[in-house]
């Protein structure tokens, strides 16, 4: 980055990353204002090459969009008084302002912007891959509750009492039996 440039931290270039119409884009006037060039001036150059950013690479915010974003963002007045909707700008559509914009603030700032947009696409991936996981502990939890329900079920059987008397087994006398030797006993009888 040349010297006479301040780098741009990614926490500052982050929070002017918004999610509009399933895209994350930034709005002409924040793109100028880390540009250093007017938003007036950074919307002339857009038009004076049009064939450069066709509508998913730059698109103009409907009203109902505009005051959506005032809303999340939580200002009033986001960029002070606009005559026109403001424009977004795509990743791809920033990439092509240095094509347009060819100062050395203006390259450095985008070099700053697209490592901005590749570190929040690789913090995606790894929540992606976080819930991923996340998803398969709670399969694997369910299946060791269910196991788990099942071990305490068959323990609740065998700490309760039987409803009815089991059968004894193994030899037992009768009760007019007097043992061993009374079944001798009768025998000679006999």
């Amino acid at each position: 980055m040349p010297t006479h440039a301040k780098p741009v931290p990614f926490a500052a270039i982050e929070s002017l990353i918004h999610l509009l119409r399933g895209n994350k884009v930034m709005l002409d006037a924040d793109l100028a204002q880390l540009y250093g060039v007017a938003t007036k001036n950074l919307n002339k150059a857009v038009e004076r090459n049009h064939e450069r950013f066709p509508e998913d690479f730059m698109y103009q915010l409907t009203r109902q969009e505009f005051a959506n974003l005032r809303f999340q963002i939580g200002t009033s007045s986001l960029h002070g008084g606009r005559r026109h909707l403001p424009c977004a700008f795509t990743q791809e559509g920033i990439a092509m302002l240095s094509s347009v914009l060819r100062s050395p603030r203006a390259v450095a700032v985008n070099i700053e912007i697209m490592r901005a947009f590749i570190r929040m696409r690789g913090m995606l991936v790894s929540v992606d891959e976080l819930a991923r996981k996340l998803d398969a502990l709670e399969r694997k939890a369910l299946a060791h509750d269910k196991d788990l329900e099942e071990v305490f079920e068959a323990l609740r059987e065998l700490m309760t009492a039987p409803e009815k008397p089991r059968r004894e087994i193994g030899f037992h006398a009768q009760p007019e039996d007097k043992g061993p030797a009374a079944k001798r006993g009768r025998i000679r009888e006999q």
